[in-house]
């Protein structure tokens, strides 16, 4: 039986009382400290695992000045500040205090196109700001894999760069000023100042006059030694940055270059001024593909020579994994395959420029030289593909980008990890280095996939480790203490580009025993008390505490708690890498509607997944067999979970808290293909529902929905009677009452049975369809009935009959079988099996005609395709039913018939679609295909970029979630309607169709339903 689960993690005495302070004090942000909320921050892009005491989520400058002024008072208050929370280090992981500036503090708040400078919070997103730019014709330059959701504040403090950082640099070449605020509350403004102006004007200001003092101290008595220390490379040391704190003639002092790469240890940072660069008119990009990594990374040199902007590389491993998930799709015909040979390496050159002529002729003498070069089979190229066309480029970044997710979707327990990932040595040194890099990972047998910057001579290193494994987690230690030692062999950096959090260990070897001396003391000067990111980077002059290291508490450390046969039933779980891409910020984008709404980390796939690994391993703890569990052995009856349920209230069980986070979840599915590991959060959510509620009463609105597959054939025996009914206020109000449902849909009426029966249709018939000859075959088409077109929208199913009918098919309707899942969404997990096998025969007897079979609505035939091979496995059989575009844009249909239609739509307006947000990211071409479709007879179609409308099934019916369905429909659904013509605008979703009509009056049609009323001429 499920007990009810306590992690027993109450905050320590003095955060308590210092959080209660805090609120007294005039704070006006949130202040969280569920379990939930700390474990949704405990772990961030890296293998490390911390729990934070509580989160803040600051408002404004002046909260955060409180957070500072009110820790006066308490001295072992510790914080660490957090943004887009996508470090690969740790950087921000901390027992004592987050401090999460993204929630409110992400505005833009001034745009200077004329000065060419940009002032923001520093929890704006780097996409979001250049969204804001690009109006301007301008963008932020240093460009991230993680720009969808790394914010300015956390690429200030990591000193961020990435592609193009030979020409852009990185983030602290485009700090003009910084808005900060010290450890004690003081707020300060940083900027290029001459000293002695700096010496006078902070004098005012005690903790900033120590800073400036020492500042000075170190970055001008200890020039020679700084500059002779570190090695001339474009992605020069992080945190701290001693070198450019003063000017080369040592005039000016910038105390925003010190912050910028500090790692949180110094300040808090809230506002920047940034400078901004110009879009480039023209660009070019060069897919040149090699027969060998190696051949990659040694030709890369010559296209930095030829003046490239950037050149970025991957391997033949990533470039695999790409090509197994939904984003390649998007880029195949870009990277196309060589006839004949394996492309085990790509360099992606880009050229950008003002003038067409200049990058033409750039374009035009590298293609000559490549052109040569693989005529004579010199530097193992082996083909190059060329493109101008910025959608192209963007879709091959975007390819790119997700490369670092990608990584983590190894087979097994051994997933690729970052903790010796940017290591940044001279170019012309890289290909030697990575030679020998890959020598070390070899001489142990391990999997490893590369990545990055070559131009820069940053490369990303992933080898595949189970952390897990202790022994395997000696091996990340002898492979990490091993490359400092390779690094320090070719010149180079051990953090080039991704900061040190928990390499902080090796920052004494790297600055030396006199400059590390120098780190303490400015760390002393900032933070006397060792309160901001303690650990990180160094610790104050006579502070006992010890650096971070990198055999510090991992993820593994906990995951190993869980037995090994529960991590691998929920491996969709357990495998979540922290990337953190469904933290994605675009409202347009389909992944994950409820974070983005609530603009909670709990809420997001990352948040979610990380709750049930808790749950499963506090459950380990307890001696409880989850697997046991799901085989329903021991089910408490429904009087002990009547007790239960009166009773939970009281009862501090964690379960509670993950059905909260579960409950957000709209089942949409984005995660499981978005993602770049998978992350399937309703499948592992369905299976939490359906153990939760064996300790609890489950509520009724879960009954009515699991049940409305068995209700509805009943319900459309008489639709006009239950609509009269639906129709009351009265039961209006006991519905949303009692069960909890709003706007309930109304029946079709007429219903479908009578639709089809004044139709010259062939019935279902076994015996009749597999007697017809193949002629008659060839043209049959089985229609799987969903239960929300057949029984709440039959006019859709009527008019798809009457298109096929048109197109010259013969269309047979199937009787209709539960789908089950509504059942599978609520967690009813028994039923939906047996609802599966039940219509999994069924379909799997009709399949035994060779007829095609379509559905309509995108969820619930996908529902064919992942839940019941989930559910059912082998069992599910071989039957396969498609999607009406899916099969139809692959039909050729008569030409006399087109040329018929095509007669009939001259000066038609352009028709915009919006597809259901499961079909956007299941089927990679679904939007095309009925491009395709509209196509043949003339028509012009558009899809317009939306995010989820926010029905999702019956979510948008549940009282409970009516704010976020209301809000998710506002983020992108909202604007897109607005501009759309009624009478053009269509949505493939049943529920889009349904939200659309609740918050804009009208009702989309179905492509289907369009296409009927062209060719009918209505």
């Amino acid at each position: 039986m499920l007990p009810s689960i306590d992690p027993q993690s109450a905050l320590e005495n003095h955060y308590q009382m210092y959080l209660e302070d805090l609120k007294s004090a005039g704070f006006s942000g949130d202040i969280e400290f569920s379990y939930a909320s700390r474990l949704a921050v405990a772990t961030d892009n890296s293998i490390y695992q911390k729990l934070p005491q509580a989160v803040v989520f600051p408002k404004s400058t002046d909260d955060l000045s409180l957070i500072g002024q009110v820790s006066n008072q308490y001295d072992n208050v510790k914080f660490s500040a957090r943004g887009g929370g996508t470090g690969t280090n740790g950087q921000s992981l901390t027992s004592g205090i987050i401090v999460d500036v993204s929630r409110h503090m992400n505005e833009v708040l001034e745009i200077n196109a004329q000065e060419g400078w940009v002032r923001v919070q520093a929890g704006v997103v780097k996409d979001q700001l250049n969204d804001a730019l690009r109006p301007f014709g301008f963008f932020f330059a240093p460009d991230l894999s993680t720009s969808n959701r790394a914010t300015i504040g956390g690429m200030i403090n990591t000193d961020a760069s990435g592609q193009g950082s030979l020409v852009y640099g990185k983030t602290s070449d485009h700090v003009l000023s910084l808005t900060s605020v010290l450890v004690d509350g003081t707020i300060i403004q940083t900027l290029p100042t001459d000293i002695d102006e700096a010496k006078n004007s902070s004098i005012e200001i005690p903790s900033l006059a120590k800073i400036t003092e020492q500042l000075i101290a170190t970055c001008v008595d200890k020039r020679a030694q700084i500059v002779a220390k570190f090695p001339r490379l474009n992605r020069f040391l992080t945190g701290y940055d001693l070198e450019h704190t003063v000017s080369d003639d040592l005039t000016q002092l910038d105390i925003s270059r010190v912050i910028t790469g500090s790692e949180g240890s110094l300040v808090f940072v809230s506002e920047a001024k940034l400078n901004i660069t110009p879009i480039a008119k023209c660009k070019a990009l060069v897919n040149i593909k090699y027969d060998s990594f190696e051949s990659a990374l040694r030709h890369a040199p010559h296209m930095v020579a030829a003046n490239a902007t950037s050149v970025e590389t991957v391997d033949s491993k990533v470039l695999n994994l790409a090509k197994q998930d939904i984003v390649w799709h998007s880029v195949k015909d870009l990277i196309q395959d060589v006839p004949g040979k394996e492309v085990l390496g790509l360099n992606m050159v880009e050229y950008n420029s003002e003038d067409k002529a200049e990058i033409e002729s750039k374009i035009a003498q590298l293609s000559q030289t490549l052109d040569q070069a693989q005529e004579q089979g010199l530097n193992g190229i082996i083909g190059y593909q060329l493109t101008y066309d910025v959608a192209d480029i963007n879709r091959i970044y975007a390819m790119r980008k997700k490369s670092v997710g990608l990584l983590g979707k190894a087979d097994g327990w051994k997933k690729p990890i970052p903790f010796t990932e940017d290591t940044a040595v001279p170019p012309e040194n890289l290909a030697d280095f990575i030679m020998e890099f890959r020598a070390l990972l070899d001489s142990k047998g391990l999997y490893y996939g590369m990545f990055g910057h070559v131009d820069a001579g940053v490369l990303h290193v992933r080898p595949a480790l189970d952390m897990c494994d202790l022994k395997q987690q000696e091996t990340m230690q002898q492979i990490s203490d091993e490359v400092v030692a390779l690094v320090s062999k070719y010149g180079g950096l051990m953090w080039g580009e991704h900061g040190k959090g928990y390499r902080s260990e090796y920052g004494p070897e790297f600055f030396g025993e006199e400059l590390f001396l120098e780190l303490r003391k400015i760390k002393t000067a900032f933070d006397p008390l060792n309160k901001m990111n303690p650990g990180k980077i160094c610790t104050p002059i006579e502070s006992t505490e010890a650096l971070v290291k990198v055999s510090d508490l991992k993820r593994g450390d906990l995951d190993r708690q869980i037995p090994i046969e529960v991590r691998d039933s929920y491996a969709v779980a357990m495998s979540c890498n922290g990337n953190a891409l469904c933290y994605n910020y675009d409202t347009k984008s389909t992944m994950c509607p409820s974070s983005k709404v609530t603009r909670d980390r709990r809420h997001t796939p990352k948040g979610r997944a990380g709750m049930i690994r808790e749950w499963l391993r506090l459950l380990s703890q307890n001696k409880v067999d989850v697997i046991a569990l799901e085989k329903r052995e021991n089910v408490p009856s429904w009087f002990e979970r009547l007790q239960n349920t009166r009773y939970k209230a009281k009862n501090p069980d964690f379960s509670h808290e993950v059905l909260e986070v579960m409950e957000g979840c709209l089942a949409c599915k984005a995660c499981a293909s978005q993602c770049p590991v998978n992350v399937d959060v309703p499948s592992f959510r369905s299976r939490f529902l359906d153990i939760y509620y064996q300790r609890y009463l489950r509520p009724a609105k879960d009954v009515l929905t699991a049940n409305i597959e068995a209700m509805a054939p009943l319900m459309a025996k008489a639709p006009a009677f239950i609509n009269f009914f639906q129709r009351q206020p009265w039961l209006k109000a006991a519905i949303k009452r009692y069960i909890g449902y709003v706007d309930a849909p109304l029946l079709s009426e007429p219903s479908l049975s009578k639709r089809m029966s004044g139709r010259q249709t062939m019935a279902f018939d076994m015996q009749r369809l597999s007697s017809l000859n193949e002629a008659d075959k060839s043209k049959t088409i089985l229609i799987v009935q969903d239960p929300f077109t057949s029984f709440y929208e039959a006019e859709v199913v009527e008019a798809l009959v009457e298109l096929l009918q048109l197109l010259q098919f013969n269309p047979v309707l199937l009787p209709f079988k539960p789908n089950g899942k509504p059942q599978h969404v609520k967690g009813f997990l028994t039923q939906f099996a047996k609802t599966a096998k039940n219509s999994a025969d069924f379909l799997n007897q009709v399949a035994e005609l060779n007829m095609p079979m379509i559905g309509i609505d995108g969820s619930l035939v996908l529902c064919y395709r992942d839940e019941y091979n989930r559910v059912l496995g082998s069992k599910r059989g071989e039957f396969q039913v498609q999607l009406a575009n899916e099969w139809l844009s692959c039909q050729t249909l008569d030409k006399s018939l087109l040329e018929a239609a095509l007669a009939k739509t001259k000066d038609l307006p352009e028709f915009q679609l919006i597809s259901h947000c499961t079909e956007k990211t299941k089927i990679a071409n679904n939007d095309n295909q009925w491009r395709t479709i509209f196509s043949w007879f003339g028509l012009e179609l558009s899809a317009i970029p939306t995010g989820c409308c926010g029905m999702a099934g019956s979510f948008g019916h549940e009282l409970i979630h009516q704010q976020e369905s209301k809000g998710i429909y506002d983020l992108s659904w909202k604007k897109a309607v607005a501009s759309s013509d009624k009478k053009t605008l269509l949505a493939t979703g049943y529920s889009c169709r349904s939200q659309v009509a609740r918050f804009d009056g009208f009702k989309p049609k179905h492509p289907v339903q369009a296409l009927l009323a062209v060719l009918q001429n209505k």
